[in-house]
């Protein structure tokens, strides 16, 4: 596995596991198992996927060393804030069974995040949380976290795929040493990504799938990934993608495919803003 090295010298795999969208407990238990079996040492879940049980519990029983898993984690937006910050850290720890996490990220650019921050950075000097990042930041978001605080992001993880390559992103986040980190790398199969001509033509060239095309030419960019399956097949396949190289031609054709837009929604519409409010309302 290749690994990346972050802005503090903690490297992390550059091809990981997300558990996004499998909040029954022992179907991710299941999956985080054949995971880790398969392979993968590195594994990304969040308080809001209301799975980090599930986690804690398949690490514990895959017998696996805790230093050989990279583990990462998420602030959702109804615990930012200072103190409540580190309470959730604590509710985090807790569920998955550990005394730290590799990376921990706010999850959403949404309310007192400096407050967060803070805290965060407080952890990170205790060793809690050996890295402290951001997750769906535009830059101007994340030049605002650099400019009022000690602690430069080490990553900043955003929806990144073929039909929305944020190449500007990309620019910026080298330029101030944040690894960029890809979320929904297959775009969860809008656009016929799996049988997406162009993929499927590039991949043909290697005997390799659309979804290994799409991985490589994330991974090419230096782009860390973490693919979500609930299939152990499909994990193999995932993981097996260190044993071809896109050629400069492949990695120009896939350009093409970028709408520039995302294919879920914009994290600075003021209506997804009031959305996300109004979820907390619910609560």
């Amino acid at each position: 596995m290749k690994n990346v090295v972050l802005n503090n010298d903690v490297e992390m795999p550059i091809l990981g596991y997300g558990v996004y969208q499998i909040p029954d407990h022992e179907e991710c238990k299941r999956c985080v198992l054949d995971a880790l079996d398969v392979g993968y040492r590195s594994i990304d879940t969040a308080a809001a996927y209301q799975n980090e049980e599930a986690v804690g519990e398949a690490i514990k029983e895959s017998g696996i060393n805790r230093e050989e898993i990279f583990l990462t984690s998420k602030l959702w937006i109804s615990h930012v804030g200072y103190e409540a910050t580190k309470e959730a850290v604590e509710h985090s720890l807790n569920r998955l069974q550990t005394n730290y996490l590799d990376l921990y990220l706010i999850h959403q650019p949404y309310g007192d995040v400096h407050g967060s921050w803070r805290a965060m950075e407080e952890l990170h000097e205790e060793g809690t949380l050996k890295a402290i990042g951001v997750s769906n930041f535009h830059p101007d978001r994340v030049m605002d976290l650099i400019v009022n605080n000690e602690v430069l992001p080490a990553v900043n993880q955003i929806e990144t795929h073929p039909f929305y390559q944020r190449h500007n992103d990309q620019q910026f986040l080298e330029e101030h040493d944040v690894q960029h980190e890809s979320w929904a790398p297959f775009a969860e199969g809008k656009n016929n990504t799996f049988s997406n001509d162009l993929l499927v033509s590039i991949g043909e060239k290697y005997d390799k799938s659309a979804a290994q095309v799409v991985l490589r030419w994330l991974i090419q960019r230096s782009i860390v990934v973490i693919p979500k399956t609930v299939r152990k097949e499909r994990m193999k396949e995932n993981i097996n993608v260190f044993d071809f190289e896109l050629s400069d031609e492949d990695m120009e054709s896939i350009q093409k495919l970028d709408t520039g837009e995302s294919q879920f929604f914009n994290h600075r519409d003021p209506g997804i803003i009031k959305w996300f409010a109004s979820t907390l309302e619910e609560d």
